[in-house]
């Protein structure tokens, strides 16, 4: 095989960190490195962040790949970006416009986590709208419209102030080229557009009717300039490529193109699910019996067919938000990786438990596997330690689908206990929850038309033995993992 002569890189921004991925044409990757960028928690519900930190580490990223690879500007032929599904407002010069009680305009992002918009949530789907039936029923507070209207009633001089508002996928190649496009993927998922009425005029997708009675009408009046007018499908070029000033903040060549933008779980559906497994032919027919996991922070399910399934609580039917010429069903957890953090780390032995973890060079998760093997010694299954521990994991709400954000989590089957090996215990059912919380999705797509059988997993969660195990033994799925584990900026190499 010839060696690669042309490299692409994959930025993957998440809700703790950016990550740069560079790759051959062949999608082996040559590097990955990783910087955290700052978040904010001003009050409860509010999850704030900074376009510009972010910048600047998608910059740090770049230029320590490149070192890692042993590859200069000129050898990269093109780059992609996945981010999460935040809101980003700017104002005409390109500047920060605060979206934040404490004014401070550094603060400029409201993060998808962000609940601060639940109420103008409730209000919205109060209404008879069509395009909620393009998202399982119910719009959430995790998506752009509810977040525009709380910013409009509770920042009245942000509102005005601002020229932009930005998915923060679109904010990155905005930065980038200076071009103003936007992805179909981040306005047909969280924007309420319809790209199956577009086909011939973007401006189609934009439902009039629904800004003007949600209180969005100005919107509509300026003819959609603030949130987007070109929309185009990811991977498409943008301008001319970097623009002088980009190319000096990520160490790139000017003019390098860039791709129209993902979101960051659809980057990693976009890495996984058209893999070919056993040589059956990836048809149709394959394609409704498989669903691609990407865990994080959250977790996503992505599935596709080439008909629209209209699901009672699980995002979309989407079109060509992730694979072109088909529809996306969207199932996802709201908290996954966050609440297996915060079971462990919220509990009276974290501190101890972190000591022991470093003392032997292993990760906190890698010793609470390590105690529940020896808690299950002689059992038959390790399943049964919790046969008398149940969590229910809605602690940040349900997002699929059951649809409804005020849900909150139970602890049941607590002793007057806090050793090490009750978090232990408690890890292992905050992990069978969130599997059990997969297992309700799938079920709820297999009941209208899909046939899922098989996940293809990525992300964080999937390092993790314990994760997979408990996935794999309660949704009755075969788990299929990626040979290029970082699936996710594989997606956003793929667009580059």
């Amino acid at each position: 095989m010839e060696p690669s002569n042309r490299f692409f890189i994959g930025v993957d921004v998440g809700t703790a960190s950016v990550r740069a991925g560079i790759f051959d044409d062949k999608g082996t990757m040559l590097a990955c490195v990783s910087n955290p960028i700052q978040i904010w928690r001003p009050a409860t519900d509010f999850v704030e962040q900074s376009s510009q930190d972010i910048w600047q580490a998608c910059g740090k990223s770049i230029k320590q790949a490149l070192n890692q690879a042993g590859l200069t500007a000129e050898q990269i032929a093109g780059i992609g970006f996945d981010a999460t599904c935040s809101l980003v407002v700017i104002d005409a010069d390109g500047k920060p416009v605060t979206i934040s009680p404490t004014d401070n305009d550094e603060q400029n992002i409201i993060v998808w986590m962000d609940h601060r918009a639940t109420a103008e949530a409730e209000e919205i789907n109060s209404g008879r709208y069509e395009v909620l039936k393009y998202v399982g029923g119910k719009v959430s507070p995790e998506m752009q419209t509810p977040k525009l209207l709380w910013l409009k009633r509770n920042k009245p001089q942000s509102w005005d102030r601002a020229a932009h508002f930005f998915d923060l996928a679109d904010w990155l190649t905005f930065q980038a080229t200076g071009d103003t496009t936007r992805s179909l993927c981040t306005t047909v998922c969280k924007w309420t557009y319809l790209a199956h009425k577009a086909k011939e005029d973007p401006r189609q997708g934009w439902d009039d009717e629904y800004f003007q009675k949600i209180g969005l009408g100005d919107l509509v009046q300026e003819n959609y300039k603030r949130i987007g007018i070109n929309i185009a499908p990811m991977g498409k070029p943008l301008g001319e490529g970097l623009t002088e000033k980009a190319a000096a903040d990520l160490g790139l060549k000017v003019g390098c193109p860039v791709a129209v933008g993902i979101i960051d779980a659809h980057a990693g559906g976009l890495g996984v699910l058209g893999a070919t497994i056993n040589g059956r032919k990836l048809d149709d027919a394959e394609f409704e019996k498989r669903v691609a996991l990407i865990g994080g922070t959250s977790s996503c399910h992505m599935a596709v067919s080439s008909q629209p399934r209209f699901i009672p609580g699980v995002w979309g039917p989407y079109y060509s938000a992730m694979v072109p010429g088909m529809w996306l069903t969207e199932g996802g957890q709201s908290a996954t990786g966050s609440l297996i953090d915060h079971i462990i780390f919220s509990h009276a032995r974290s501190d101890q438990l972190t000591q022991q973890a470093k003392q032997k060079g292993i990760t906190v998760y890698q010793l609470l596997n390590e105690r529940l093997d020896k808690l299950a010694q002689g059992l038959d299954f390790p399943a049964l330690l919790t046969r008398n521990r149940h969590i229910l994991p809605y602690f940040h709400g349900n997002r699929s689908p059951r649809a409804n954000p005020n849900l909150r989590g139970i602890m049941a089957g607590l002793k007057l206990d806090d050793s090490i090996d009750e978090l232990a215990l408690n890890y292992l059912a905050v992990i069978q929850a969130i599997a059990y919380g997969t297992k309700h999705i799938i079920e709820a797509l297999n009941q209208n038309g899909y046939q899922i059988d098989t996940i293809f997993a990525c992300g964080g969660g999937t390092k993790n033995p314990v994760f997979l195990r408990e996935h794999a033994d309660i949704t009755g799925c075969r788990l299929v993992l990626a040979r290029q584990p970082e699936a996710v900026l594989l997606g956003s190499a793929i667009l580059a």
